[in-house]
């Protein structure tokens, strides 16, 4: 007796049987030199999932655009590779098993030895990437699943070194001092697309290098060289002021006009900060060095909103 076919067309038994004939094969399975390696061949590498979370509707529509060209490119005959895999996403990752540690145990990472820890962010990985998986099978992508990779695993981890290293010894990349985006409060360093910027309002800040002797140009007498940042805390690091040459000025002040900073043997030390309404602010160092007996310097800063 023939099979009777359903009066409506339901999707999810369809596509359960289609899936399974497909996966019952190797129909999506890409060899390099297949048929003797005359064909043209056609590779796309999926942008992996993060393991952070199931995929959502982005996801969906952007592997549904990758399986039109692989299937397309399949049907003209191509030799046609859609690699799959997931990224392990760093930071963020260990962010969201930090939150459901503290959510379901009340627990903080710094409570777990390292390699508990990390037995935690596997299990994280192991679960979402089974589900990743999972969503792109039921979706009816045409991935080469027998190939299916992990950006940490043995195979990317060595690509990964070996590739750096000879971007390194070709001198394409360079190791050096950067300014970088850190986070106290997962104590490393945060990619840029992982920081969250916010805007808020700042100041500028006039702070008064004094000058050993005052100087009169153009008539007004000058007694300390005004420079304006948004940083004052680095003013505890300076060790000179810049200026352009080419400022009319520079031929009065340039030299050993401003007073010296005190130097690591000076006896004593103090700094007292007071930050009043008018948000003023006057730092006051009074020290005494070897060479410099009973020498003072008072630094005043004036804030005023940008």
């Amino acid at each position: 007796m023939a099979e009777q076919l359903s009066k409506t067309y339901d999707p999810p038994t369809v596509e359960r049987q289609v899936n399974r004939i497909w996966s019952s094969h190797s129909y999506f399975h890409a060899e390099p030199h297949a048929d003797g390696g005359d064909r043209a061949t056609y590779t796309i590498v999926i942008p992996p999932p993060n393991v952070t979370a199931p995929l959502h509707l982005g996801h969906a529509l952007n592997n549904t655009l990758q399986d039109i060209l692989i299937r397309f490119r399949r049907m003209q005959n191509y030799n046609t590779l859609w690699m799959p895999g997931t990224d392990h996403a760093g930071i963020a990752t260990q962010t969201v098993v930090e939150k459901r540690i503290l959510s379901e145990e009340g627990k903080r990472r710094t409570d777990f030895d390292r390699a508990e820890f990390v037995g935690r962010v596997q299990a994280w990985k192991d679960e979402y990437e089974s589900r990743i998986i999972e969503q792109l099978k039921a979706m009816g992508c045409s991935c080469d699943w027998q190939r299916t990779r992990f950006t940490m695993d043995e195979v990317c981890a060595k690509a990964v070194r070996s590739t750096f290293f000879k971007l390194f010894k070709d001198g394409l990349i360079y190791r050096g001092k950067r300014l970088v985006n850190w986070d106290p409060a997962t104590q490393t360093v945060l990619a840029d697309d992982e920081v969250e910027h916010e805007t808020v309002q700042g100041y500028f800040w006039y702070l008064k290098y004094p000058l050993v002797e005052g100087v009169e140009i153009d008539g007004t007498r000058i007694e300390c060289v005004t420079v304006a940042t948004t940083r004052p805390e680095t003013m505890l690091g300076d060790t000179a002021v810049a200026m352009n040459p080419g400022d009319k000025r520079a031929k009065y002040l340039v030299g050993n006009l401003f007073c010296p900073i005190p130097k690591a043997r000076t006896k004593r030390r103090a700094f007292q900060r007071d930050f009043s309404r008018s948000h003023r602010l006057m730092i006051r160092m009074t020290g005494r060095s070897a060479r410099d007996t009973g020498w003072k310097l008072s630094t005043s800063w004036r804030r005023t909103d940008r």
